[in-house]
């Protein structure tokens, strides 16, 4: 039984990966962030259920700016594979707090490399770096290949750049088995809410129902290549038991603009999204990436991995997951309030 450690396991990728790699029969360790409320919704149908998995699902509290607890663990799980998908993920929060996100995005995968080599597990486990599109940035050539030069123009993104270019220099130094995954913007129904594309799909839905009556977004002018989730950890897999390691982009080679996900969107419920989208410039980003395509052309010839749900069926997804949620929440807001206690 192979033994894997996920970082970020608690995010939209880190719960689709580690059902894949339960499926496969892999005992799975995650590192999660100590929390004073449950963070553990996206992966409690896992850890929580022995009828589903067993105890082959492990949690383990850490944090990737703590790199003694990280040589800690990787001393007592030995693990044959590390995917570090941990990161603060949000564009446009990463200019309000820059410093934090290098700490953990860029500096979080130093610590993990390192706790590699202190663990001893150069020789012994395979590592994934969470590499992202937004180093792309100003785009320097269309579509987005492996050796596309970056330009990021978030703090994120510059973050991203460290860490990618991190492992690629554990990868020649120490001939750790290393890989980047270059994934293109991947949405899902696990998606974090403060994300546009569940933005939208969660408004829509609300507005459908009347619970909600309007949309506040920024650039609606932006261009993004948008996968599904759920098939892109198959990618971070594939790399990992590959003879020897890489980079890869992951992508569908298309590109849509918030504008058309909206219309999508509302579409799909009948609505006119025009009618309810209102512009907010809090959500602008001092520094805008305007088109991001990837050509997943070597993962295609390589691995033999092509995307199958497209941009069309991913909003479906979205969309119908949603208007599930929004038809409960029509359903609690009809209930009468409970009786106020003698505290209340």
């Amino acid at each position: 039984m192979k033994k894997a450690l996920i970082t970020g396991i608690t995010g939209q990728d880190g719960s689709y990966l580690a059902e894949l790699l339960l499926d496969k029969g892999y005992e799975v360790h995650g590192v999660i962030r100590r929390a004073s409320t449950f963070n553990t919704s996206r992966i409690d149908h896992l850890y929580r259920d022995p009828h589903v998995n067993g105890v082959k699902l492990h949690l383990h509290y850490g944090d990737l700016t703590d790199s003694v607890q990280m040589v800690k663990l990787l001393y007592q799980l030995q693990p044959e594979e590390i995917y570090n998908l941990g990161a603060q993920s949000h564009v446009r929060v990463s200019f309000d707090i820059p410093e934090y996100t290098g700490n953990v995005d860029g500096l979080g995968a130093q610590r993990i490399l390192e706790a590699v080599r202190e663990a001893g597990l150069v020789k012994k486990c395979r590592y994934y770096q969470a590499s992202s599109s937004e180093m792309f940035g100003k785009v320097q050539e269309v579509p987005q290949v492996e050796t596309t030069p970056f330009w990021p123009r978030s703090p994120y993104g510059c973050a991203k750049v460290y860490a990618h270019w991190l492992t690629v220099n554990y990868r020649e130094s120490y001939h750790l088995h290393a890989s980047n995954g270059i994934l293109f913007n991947h949405e899902s129904p696990r998606r974090g809410e403060t994300f546009v594309t569940r933005k939208i799909t969660r408004a829509a839905t609300r507005i459908k129902l009347g619970l909600q009556d309007s949309l506040y977004l920024g650039n609606l002018d932006a261009q993004r290549d948008w996968g599904y989730a759920k098939e892109y950890v198959e990618m971070m897999w594939l790399m990992l038991q590959q003879d020897q390691p890489d980079d890869y982009v992951v992508a569908t080679n298309e590109t849509h603009s918030v504008k058309e996900f909206c219309e999508e969107s509302f579409g799909l419920l009948g609505l006119d999204s025009a009618k309810y989208i209102r512009h907010d410039a809090r959500y602008e980003r001092p520094a805008e990436v305007d088109l991001l395509i990837g050509n997943p052309a070597k993962a295609r010839r390589q691995l033999g991995w092509e995307p199958k749900v497209r941009f069309k069926e991913l909003v479906r997804i979205m969309v119908e997951h949603d208007f599930e949620l929004a038809k409960r929440e029509a359903q609690i807001a009809k209930l009468p309030e409970p009786s106020r206690g003698p505290f209340a």
